[in-house]
C-alpha cells in the first residue's frame, strides 16, 4: 500500500490513474513482478504481487513512484514528497488469505461509500478477475485458478466471494499487517516468517533468526 503525503490525493482525474496503470504496465516485467489484484483510491494504492526475489517489489514501488510523482509534480507546479515513504507491505500466507487479501483491496470502494458493488468502479482490478475483461497488467493468482477448472467457472466462484462485504474482523487482519508491517496468516506462517526474517510476529513479541 502506497499513500499520498499527509494523507493528500493522488489522483485528480481519470487520466492521472490511467497513467500509473500505464507505468505499472511498463515496470511489472522489468521488476519481475506479478501482479494480482489492485485499486486506486483517492489518496492511496493498494497492489497484491508476487515478486521473484526479496527486492523485485521495492524496485517495481519505486520506480513507479518516482516517475508518478515527477508527472504530477510538474502539472500540478507542486515541490515536495508526493508519497509517504516507505510505502507499507505485508506477506499473505496461504489460498484462504490470498482470496480474502483480494476481497479486502477490491472492496476498497464499498467500505469507502464511493460504489455500492465492487463491479461499479472502474479503477480496480475486480472486473478482470471476476468478470474477465482484458488486462495486461494481471496474472491470475494460484488460489483464484483454484477456484474452478476452466475461466467461466472460475469467474462465477470469485464473483460469489463478493454476495456480501467482507468481516470486519477479515478486514482487520490485512489493516493491521500493513500498519504494523507484519505478515498476514495463520500464527504458524507469522511465527516462520518472523523466525526466518529476524523481524517480529506480532505488535508484542519479537522473534530472533537463530544463530
Amino acid at each position: 500500500m502506497h499513500r499520498g503525503v499527509n494523507r493528500g490525493a493522488c489522483f485528480a482525474e481519470d487520466g492521472d490513474r490511467t497513467f500509473y496503470l500505464g507505468l505499472l504496465q511498463e515496470h511489472l516485467p522489468k521488476s519481475a513482478c506479478s501482479l494480482h489484484a489492485y485499486v486506486l483510491m483517492t489518496n492511496h494504492v493498494h497492489l497484491l504481487l508476487t515478486p521473484d526475489d526479496d527486492h523485485a517489489a521495492a524496485g517495481l514501488m519505486k520506480a513507479v513512484a518516482q516517475k508518478y510523482a515527477q508527472r504530477c509534480n510538474k502539472r500540478w507546479k507542486r515541490t515536495g514528497p508526493f508519497w509517504e515513504t516507505p510505502f507499507k507491505s505485508s506477506l499473505i500466507d496461504s489460498h484462504t488469505y490470498a482470496l480474502n487479501c483480494h476481497r479486502y483491496i477490491e472492496e476498497n470502494p464499498l467500505r469507502a461509500g464511493m460504489v455500492r458493488h465492487p463491479f461499479e468502479y472502474p479503477w480496480s482490478s475486480f472486473r478482470a478477475n471476476a468478470m474477465g475483461h482484458p488486462s495486461p497488467l494481471l496474472t491470475q493468482h494460484r488460489s483464484v485458478e483454484s477456484l474452478g477448472g476452466d475461466p467461466v467457472e472460475r469467474r462465477i466462484a470469485y464473483r460469489a466471494l463478493f454476495d456480501t462485504p467482507q468481516a470486519e474482523k477479515e478486514v482487520e487482519v490485512f489493516r493491521e499487517a500493513l500498519k504494523s508491517s507484519l505478515a498476514a496468516g495463520s500464527p504458524e506462517f507469522i511465527e516462520h516468517v518472523a523466525i526466518a526474517s529476524g523481524r517480529r510476529a506480532t505488535r508484542r513479541n519479537r522473534w530472533t533468526a537463530p544463530a
